[in-house]
């Protein structure tokens, strides 16, 4: 059996129920744990760790030690080009885990930036570890979110190599659109927290073509943009535009 870690039990007790009456536990945890399992993760996991907007979670090179869930606002990842220029690889929300792609290499591979004004929940990684062993549905979920990271990463690579400018900027706002409902948040009307330059890097595209095919989808009357504001007009018409690329 995991030993009992005091330390939360007596400086953190408001933690020991942070976990199972958080409203995103089931992005972060698998789902039907035990009221004993569920306590002996919420005595690893060190909740509400601010991160203020432009500050980094971690660097590409710091030695990995824990995995992070967002529990407030959002980042992006990024790695830094050998020509100085950086190169987004993705964008990430409340509810999302942190932090996988450093397991085999001992250090971080890129670079956490908060996009604004965050908080992240600490899972101390050898110790998660550990209780994963004792709990086999703690190890099947993070078994799957890291397949659903290769199988982000697949889609970025789909991005990246198949489709057209119209088509990448479809597939990104209709992808926020998804994570954004499956938070039960409002899923047509959203602030884009990055910058279109920032969603051109993550695309493989130019900032003026970033511009370019929003002002177009606005003129044709499937999105409304005001400043970083996108409201999705006509869903079913930007989907087409997903299923003309499929058959490619």
């Amino acid at each position: 059996m995991l030993s009992p870690i005091h330390v939360h039990d007596i400086s953190f007790p408001h933690l020991r129920h942070a976990c199972s009456t958080c409203s995103l536990r089931e992005l972060c945890l698998p789902t039907g744990l035990s009221v004993e399992d569920m306590q002996a993760v919420e005595q690893l996991v060190t909740q509400g760790k601010p991160i203020k907007r432009g500050e980094a979670l971690y660097r590409a090179g710091e030695p990995f030690k824990a995995l992070f869930a967002v529990r407030v606002g959002f980042f992006k990842t990024s790695v830094v080009s050998e020509d100085g220029r950086e190169q987004i690889t993705g964008f990430q929300m409340s509810g999302d885990l942190m932090g996988f792609d450093a397991i085999s290499a001992d250090h971080y591979m890129c670079d956490a930036i908060a996009l604004e004004d965050s908080e992240v929940c600490e899972l101390p990684f050898t110790e998660m570890e550990s209780l994963s062993r004792q709990i086999p549905a703690l190890q099947r979920h993070f078994y799957k979110v890291m397949s659903r990271e290769i199988v982000r990463d697949q889609d970025v690579m789909l991005l990246l190599g198949n489709m057209t400018a119209d088509e990448r900027v479809a597939a990104f706002l209709l992808n926020l659109s998804h994570r954004f409902a499956q938070r039960q948040y409002a899923s047509s009307s959203f602030h884009l927290r990055m910058t279109r330059e920032e969603i051109g890097s993550y695309l493989g595209l130019k900032l003026e073509t970033v511009s370019r095919t929003l002002s177009r989808f606005q003129d044709q009357g499937l999105i409304k943009v005001q400043n970083r504001l996108i409201e999705l007009l006509d869903l079913t018409a930007m989907k087409q535009l997903l299923n003309q690329c499929e058959g490619h």
